[in-house]
Order: C-alpha cells, then structure tokens, then sequence
C-alpha cells in the first residue's frame, strides 16, 4: 500500500477533519505512516486563526520539500499537499507562495481529496479545491472508523457571529447542521470500531439544529444528547465549543439529567471587560456571562468550565485587563487557554487603531497564565485522596493515561492492560497539567 502522512495544526475539528481524510484516502489504497521519510504523500491540515500558526506551516512545508527532494534521488515520487484554513484564506496564492506544492484543499473539500490526488499522479497538474460545500463533504465521505478509545464527530461547522478578530466565517463559513440521521450513523460506527467516548464537534456547537430522524423537524443539542446516549458501548458524550448566550437551558439541563453527558464545559469569555467584548463583536457582556455559569452550576454543581482568553486586544486599557484577571477569580476556571491578539488579514480588529505593543502583551499574557495555572492547580489538588472513574486511551511502559469526567488528565503506574476501561481510581498526586493515582 502506498503511505500517507498527515501533519495536523490546529483545534479538534483538523484532527476530525484528518481521520476523514484518512478514511477517504483508504479507497485509493493509501495507509497512514508516522515518518515522513516513509510517506508517497505528504499533507499538512492547518490552522490560520493566529499568526503563529500559519507561519510554522511553511517551516513544516521546508522540512518536506527536503524530504521530497532525497526520496526523488532514490527514485521514489512524493507528492506535498496542504489541507484546510489556510488553503481556503490563500486560494490560489498559496500556489505562487509555495512553488513545489502539488494540492491544495480547503477545509470544505478535502472529500474531492482522492480524485484530485488521482488526476495529478495522472497529468502532474496542480491541483486546487477551495469551496463550501459542507452538504457534499459529508454527503460523499466514506463511513468512518474509529481511531482510539475517544473519538471527534462534527456536527455543525461554520460561524454567523463574525467576532471583529476571528476568520472562522471566512475561512470555514456560514453554519451549518449536519443532520440527526447521519450523525447518530457516524456515532454508531465509531462506538462499534472501538469508541466509547464521543467528543461532538462545531464552530458554534450549541447552535446546532440539524433535521431529526423523521426528516422534516429539526432538533436541538439537548434533544441529539439523548438519543447519543442510547447507543450501547457508548460510555461518554463531550461537546465543544460553546458560545456563551447560545446555550439553551435545555442543554444546562442536559448536564443534570443525562449520565453519560460530562460534567465539564469549554465556555470562552475571551475578555473580562465589557468594552473589549464590544470592540471584539461578542454578543454578551460579562453579567451575562455569569448568569450562564451559574445556571450551569445549579444545575451540576460538580461541573468544570474551561475558557478562552485573548489579551492585547487593540484598545484594551490596564483597567480592562485587570476585569479579566478578575474574572479568573470569580469563575475558578479547570482549564483554560490563552493568547495574545494576533491581527490577521482581513478582519476588523487588525485596522483598528489602538493597537497594543508586544511588550505590553506579552507583559500580560505572563500574568494571566500564572493566575490561570494558580486556579487548574487548585481544581486539581481538590481531588486529592477521591475517587475518580477514568477512562483509559493510552499506555507507555509501565504506565497507563486516561481522562476523568473533568477532562484531567490522569496517570497510573500498572501493568494490568486498561485501555478501552474505566476503572476507579484513588488521586494520590495533583499539578496544575494533570493527576496521578492508584487503581481501586
């Protein structure tokens, strides 16, 4: 079989949308390869909500050209392909930047992957996908198969809110719902493959509302939980990321009711200032914000949020980052990412004025994650001496990885073979990054 190798960047819906390319490019006969040295084709599924990102792409694509370049001196073709937002953001630029990639697809297309793979082996013509077409994606994708004891399932794509800083519309779309037949289809096959935990995917998840099982009436997220939760081997049922005024308390009541639903949620503020909300185009204040987070918590008091935090935001005053810092304490955050603005083509925030010196947001993003790391390390050490049922994905030696119910990561040293279980486990250990304990 020939060899593929996939490079992933980015957030869960690259690593969902890698699998698929995965399955997609089995018809032609491909397997994936972790060594690039050992691959016929090479592609790298990116990432273009930050600058950072889109720039280790052409450091990666460097590395492949050399790799290219020797596999041709031993008589073997290689093909190099580049996949998803930065593809759809370039278009046919990303040809002129890039003289030695072969294809091209947005994240929209890459179900047209093998004939287009296909048609340059053929005529060595470069070839270029970049629409929105979600409808035809998954409508011509083959059936999936999992690949781990956890497994991502997309469920909406695209994004309607066009925060000032964000290229999300731009680069996957409006939104869009896949339907309640094929999603509880790709859930079935990923359960009888191996899964027994489900992580639903979307830009904007909770404005999910694809056509129920009848085909004529739509349901909503809470609704497509409980049938989820009806597949047997199913053990677990996870879904990100949420928009915080677009949670419906229906799914707040989702987490009281439905026992295989977790007990954690990945909820962005992004900013604790109710004037960078504004200026970032969020549809909510903070007041707001919170009305949410105590809803959730009446309704699962034991339920973890994660968040979101971009600072240097062009306009943002020492006072409007002193909101957020306060904010992480209010909330006491499991988890959290953080990053400093970065302006990207295109969007409103990179020409507004105001805009905040490296320095300055450097200066701030240190004093957040410090405060950010201070509140997961508390979270954690609050389970010391308890019980926590983990589910268990990966081994190394003589140690097993799984995640608890609050999506930690937990380590136990054994030799028993646990992967695929969820067994008890006593915490003995708590860092800011993960637990370790002993098997009950």
């Amino acid at each position: 079989m020939k060899k593929i190798y996939i490079k992933t960047m980015g957030c869960q819906m690259n690593v969902y949308d890698s699998n698929r390319i995965l399955d997609a490019m089995a018809a032609l006969g491909y397997e994936e390869t972790q060594d690039m040295t050992q691959a016929d084709f090479m592609l790298i599924n990116t990432c273009h909500i930050r600058e950072k990102a889109s720039d280790k792409v052409f450091s990666e694509l460097g590395r492949m050209k050399e790799i290219k370049d020797q596999r041709l001196k031993e008589g073997k073709a290689t093909m190099i392909g580049l996949a998803g937002c930065v593809v759809q953001a370039l278009g046919e630029e990303a040809f002129s930047k890039v003289k030695y990639l072969d294809v091209a697809v947005g994240p929209q297309s890459y179900h047209l992957l093998p004939e287009m793979v296909t048609k340059f082996e053929r005529t060595h013509n470069r070839q270029m996908k970049a629409t929105f077409t979600s409808d035809e994606k998954f409508d011509s994708l083959p059936k999936t198969q999992a690949r781990g004891y956890s497994s991502f399932l997309a469920i909406q794509e695209g994004c309607d809110n066009f925060c000032s800083y964000c290229v999300v519309p731009y680069t996957r779309g409006c939104e869009y719902s896949r339907s309640a037949k094929e999603i509880l289809s790709e859930a079935k096959q990923l359960v009888e493959t191996g899964t027994k935990e489900i992580m639903l995917l979307g830009q904007n998840v909770d404005c999910w509302h694809g056509l129920g099982l009848d085909g004529v009436h739509e349901w909503g997220l809470a609704r497509l939980f409980e049938e989820i939760a009806k597949i047997d081997g199913l053990e677990r049922i996870r879904y990100t990321t949420s928009y915080p005024v677009d949670i419906t308390d229906d799914v707040i009541a989702a987490h009281r009711d439905i026992e295989k639903l977790m007990p954690y949620i990945h909820l962005p503020i992004q900013s604790g200032s109710d004037a960078v909300l504004k200026a970032m185009n969020r549809r909510y204040n903070v007041s707001q914000y919170l009305e949410v987070i105590e809803k959730l918590r009446k309704a699962r008091p034991d339920i973890a949020i994660s968040s979101d935090f971009i600072v240097g935001f062009p306009g943002e005053t020492e006072k409007d980052f002193l909101d957020t810092m306060a904010i992480v304490d209010k909330v006491q955050y499991a988890q959290s990412y953080s990053f400093k603005y970065s302006a990207r083509p295109g969007t409103p925030a990179s020409l507004m004025r105001n805009q905040i010196p490296e320095s300055v947001k450097a200066e701030r993003l240190s004093q957040l994650q410090e405060k950010l790391l201070s509140s997961q390390k508390k979270f954690n050490e609050s389970f010391l001496g308890k019980i926590l049922p983990v589910l268990f994905i990966e081994t190394e030696k003589e140690q097993v990885s799984g995640y608890s119910p609050y999506l930690q990561n937990v380590h136990v040293k054994t030799s028993e073979k646990l992967l695929g279980q969820i067994k008890d486990i006593k915490i003995t250990r708590a860092s800011a990054s993960s637990l370790s304990g002993e098997i009950i």
